[in-house]
């Protein structure tokens, strides 16, 4: 069988689309259809072709993305599907093999996804980067503790009036936490803000909140509501698309209002794992929060994702990086204020995919050391590229693609 991996044309995009979602099992409406060709670059699309029947699909997204110290680009690598009468012959590894080659040469550092199956892409040199917390609260026990006086208001606005507000709260976070993306009010329109009939499945339409302290939009909490009654009383659900907070007081008002929402039994979400709510309540355990892996990254090229972000003193490691997919970043880095290829001996060695899940700071050398994911080869050297690249919060991505 000869595959052949090529950029469908305009003409062909829709074919290519239908291919993944025969994946999903999800039907591709012309709505969605039409959003996503505004979104994606048509030369960011790949699909893999059996005798001109498109039997596969990965595309990326171009991402500004935070990193320590500041952004780089990225591409967020989306679209990703193998119809199943060709599964397990190659095709996904030559659709990576395309697309990481092609954000290598755009000179785009990075590359990051969500999985939909966690054990594909580690293959592929993508680690664990950002985990968050998913919560599935119980209303009724929610409190704070010690009864704090309520402060500022909040607003219900329309999801047109919702996007001045929403941009400037997420802008004013974006550049103080790790994996955010950047986005401009197309995207905001586009994804985040819409609410095509579809995405609903069985909830209400998208409500937006908006709390403000003195005036000024602090916080935000896009969400729905599904209802479910029983008995004549309620068990509803809110359910968070997205909540925001520039800071502890704008957060706590924030959850003060989600679960002060009447006719709700439970409140389900993503909740950013910096966020001090869960210290915020009296009853901790009543939010039942639960890690996920939350957003992988891949270093497509070792020294600019390394020079590209900022380090936490004035010392340097020598590391030798394993990169069986991307050859060009295999060897020894030294890695500080400075970020150069070396002959020096090594201090750590380590997969490119570990290296991954340390470098927006949500994982430590020392504890991918004890999970056998790190090897020391020099005596001190983990506790020092720890210091080194130690952050001041862990990261977050709050975006879906």
């Amino acid at each position: 069988m000869t595959i052949e991996i090529r950029k469908p044309g305009a003409e062909e995009l829709r074919a290519a689309m239908e291919a993944t979602h025969i994946v999903f099992a999800d039907p591709l409406s012309d709505d969605h259809f039409e959003r996503q060709r505004k979104m994606l670059h048509l030369d960011r699309f790949y699909a893999a072709y059996d005798d001109g029947i498109p039997v596969g699909t990965a595309a990326d997204y171009e991402f500004r993305l935070t990193v320590p110290g500041g952004e780089l680009g990225a591409g967020g690598v989306t679209w990703v599907g193998v119809l199943p009468s060709h599964r397990r012959r190659g095709i996904l590894t030559q659709l990576m093999r395309r697309e990481l080659d092609d954000i290598h040469e755009r000179g785009e550092p990075l590359a990051v996804l969500w999985a939909s199956e966690a054990a594909i892409y580690g293959r592929f040199g993508y680690g664990m980067a950002a985990p968050h917390f998913v919560m599935d609260a119980d209303r009724a026990r929610f409190a704070l503790r010690d009864e704090p006086e309520a402060q500022g208001r909040v607003r219900i606005v329309s999801l047109e009036e919702a996007l001045e507000p929403c941009m400037r709260v997420y802008d004013a976070v974006r550049p103080t936490v790790p994996g955010f993306t950047a986005r401009s009010a197309e995207i905001w329109g586009l994804a985040r803000l819409a609410d095509p009939e579809e995405w609903r499945r069985g909830s209400s339409p998208k409500y937006a909140a908006i709390v403000e302290l003195d005036g000024v939009p602090a916080a935000y909490a896009i969400y729905r509501i599904k209802q479910d009654w029983e008995h004549g009383f309620s068990r509803s659900s809110v359910k968070l698309v997205e909540t925001m907070a520039v800071g502890p007081v704008a957060e706590r008002e924030l959850w003060r209002f989600v679960f002060g929402i009447d006719l709700i039994e439970r409140v389900n979400g993503r909740v950013d794992p910096a966020s001090p709510l869960s210290l915020m309540v009296v009853d901790a355990r009543s939010l039942q929060l639960r890690v996920t892996e939350g957003l992988w990254l891949r270093l497509v090229d070792v020294g600019a994702a390394l020079a590209g972000r900022s380090y936490a003193n004035d010392d340097e490691v020598v590391i030798d990086v394993r990169d069986d997919f991307c050859s060009w970043n295999a060897g020894r880095w030294r890695v500080g204020r400075e970020v150069s290829r070396t002959d020096d001996d090594a201090e750590i060695e380590l997969d490119v995919a570990d290296l991954a899940s340390v470098y927006l700071g949500a994982f430590s050398f020392a504890r991918l050391a004890a999970a056998d994911r790190v090897r020391e080869l020099k005596d001190g050297a983990l506790a020092r590229a720890d210091a080194l690249f130690r952050t001041e919060r862990s990261p977050y991505c709050p975006e879906d693609f």
